[in-house]
């Protein structure tokens, strides 16, 4: 049952004015340390705002920006003319057309020795597959993965390269081939005999080198891949180019969006600095830690939306794009509607394989902390992920165990005997709100490293908390973020009510337009 409509209005008008007070907070800070966050970090000259300078210390966006504007666009470009060619003239040879582009595109921008070590990655993945064991085939996984990170190899690739980013573009396409191949060699191990031809070497090396998915995802796993390519479709050029045009001007927004925000919040440099985080007032701490997902957010819709528009202009129907942050309200839904690729795979993979949850409790507490280890060293392995992965885990855990406590028949009578169903969601707002703090908690561990959480944690948590025991002091942090977090989670409640797809990205839209007109304003 939805809430009243006035007391709904009330939420979104707080919480949309509790967004901007915290940005002009965040932004306040950022111009306080302007100067020292130049000093120490070099901040660059403003490129959508003259006169502005930009945070340039979120690695992964001016990688991957410099990247693009540099070489990938333009082999993007060339695989979507292929496509389209080879779509016009010769559909049925479209998966290998776009296998040897692959190929040439890997060849041109990583060179031959980058090129084999991807192909002796497949060769040996295809190889091992063949003896039809899903445990060797981790094992083989695992062990190419491990290679990453030997110093040795590290070092002997490094020598490949003229400099640190071209070795940086081998060691992330790497890693995600690793998945790719994984994927794939599961599926041969699956299938029986009959289904062989599609699982072929040849497959494999079309999925492997598919380009829009090539150096950074998103993941697709194999069936979903082979049958949608194998699917032959009516082409229209009108139609795709309609869905062009209108996904690069969506993409182009995203991109103007984000480059705003790290002009006028220098987030990942005030980061990786302790003394302003310490000094910051609640309200600015709250404001750089909704910029900083909210960035991680925004980066993504454009880092996974090129690949997804050329996905879907290759007729292909790409995973869906990450829902916005500001409505997780949950573990559980932050894995299942943000990176939607790698969930499938976690799940299809590693989590039912071990049991899940039609096991015992021990076996879904296993396969859960298997699923979140492989996660972690996936992506690095860096101690600050196991706390990542340590804290999703347990998150996920508590969300189970209290939805199962809850299911319980006796309990839900009585629940439903003492409270009135809009009772029961403003009470399950503020039982949601208590783990969204965790989940914004692991998220920034996850985004800024194991000294940001530790800051949080101190000045949120334990000094919050101290404030509101004490009488004298008016610092009323944890009050404040239980307040503002339980608004948030009685609006994605009643977005997710509405409609799952539709809501979600409407209410992210209508922040993002505030957050705009806050940067017109100022």
């Amino acid at each position: 049952m939805l809430l009243p409509a006035w007391e709904m209005r009330l939420y979104v008008l707080l919480a949309v004015g509790s967004h901007l007070y915290a940005f002009y907070e965040a932004h306040r800070v950022s111009r306080k340390y302007e100067a020292a966050m130049d000093r120490r970090f070099g901040l660059e000259p403003g490129t959508l705002l003259k006169g502005l300078k930009k945070d340039p210390m979120d690695f992964e966006w001016s990688y991957w920006i410099e990247w693009g504007r540099e070489r990938i666009l333009w082999l993007l470009a060339g695989h979507l003319l292929v496509s389209q060619v080879s779509r016009l003239l010769v559909e049925k040879y479209k998966p290998w057309c776009l296998m040897v582009y692959g190929m040439a595109a890997c060849w041109l921008l990583l060179g031959i020795k980058g090129f084999a070590v991807i192909l002796l990655h497949a060769t040996i993945s295809f190889a091992v597959a063949q003896f039809q064991l899903s445990l060797l085939t981790w094992l083989c996984s695992l062990l190419l993965l491990s290679t990453l990170r030997i110093p040795a190899v590290e070092e002997a690739k490094r020598k490949w390269y003229d400099s640190e980013n071209e070795y940086y573009l081998l060691l992330f396409t790497v890693s995600v081939r690793c998945l790719f191949c994984t994927s794939f060699s599961l599926e041969y191990c699956w299938h029986g005999p009959a289904q062989k031809s599609s699982h072929s070497f040849l497959w494999m090396l079309a999925y492997v080198f598919y380009y829009p998915t090539f150096h950074n995802g998103p993941l697709m796993n194999f069936d979903e891949f082979s049958k949608q390519m194998r699917r032959q479709e009516a082409f229209s050029l009108k139609t795709n180019l309609s869905i062009l045009i209108v996904g690069i001007i969506r993409i182009f927004f995203w991109w103007c969006l984000a480059e705003l925000m790290i002009h006028l919040m220098y987030i990942h440099a005030l980061y990786s600095s302790a003394p302003p985080l310490e000094a910051a007032s609640y309200w600015a701490l709250g404001g750089l830690a909704l910029a900083q997902v909210l960035f991680f957010y925004v980066k993504y819709l454009v880092l996974y939306g090129v690949p997804a528009l050329l996905l879907q202009m290759d007729g292909l129907k790409p995973p869906a794009l990450p829902c916005c942050v500001s409505l997780m309200h949950s573990f559980t839904k932050m894995w299942r509607s943000f990176d939607v690729g790698l969930h499938r795979f976690l799940v299809r993979y590693i989590y039912v394989p071990m049991g899940g949850s039609q096991s015992s409790l021990l076996g879904t507490l296993f396969s859960t902390a298997l699923t979140f280890a492989f996660v972690s060293y996936w992506h690095g392995g860096q101690s600050y992920l196991w706390y990542w992965g340590a804290l999703n885990w347990l998150g996920v855990i508590v969300e189970n165990g209290v939805k199962r406590i809850l299911s319980i028949s006796l309990i839900q009578e009585l629940i439903e005997r003492c409270f009135s169903p809009r009772i029961r969601r403003r009470l399950h707002a503020v039982l949601a709100s208590v783990c969204t703090s965790m989940l914004i908690l692991s998220n920034l561990i996850f985004l800024g490293g194991n000294h940001v959480g530790k800051i949080y944690w101190n000045r949120i948590f334990m000094e919050g908390s101290y404030c509101c025991q004490s009488p004298t002091l008016s610092n009323k942090g944890l009050v404040e973020e239980y307040f503002f977090l339980m608004r948030e989670v009685l609006i994605g409640f009643c977005a997710k009510k509405r409609s799952p797809t539709k809501i979600t990205t409407v209410s992210c839209s209508f922040v993002q337009r505030f957050l705009l007109l806050f940067i017109a304003m100022i």
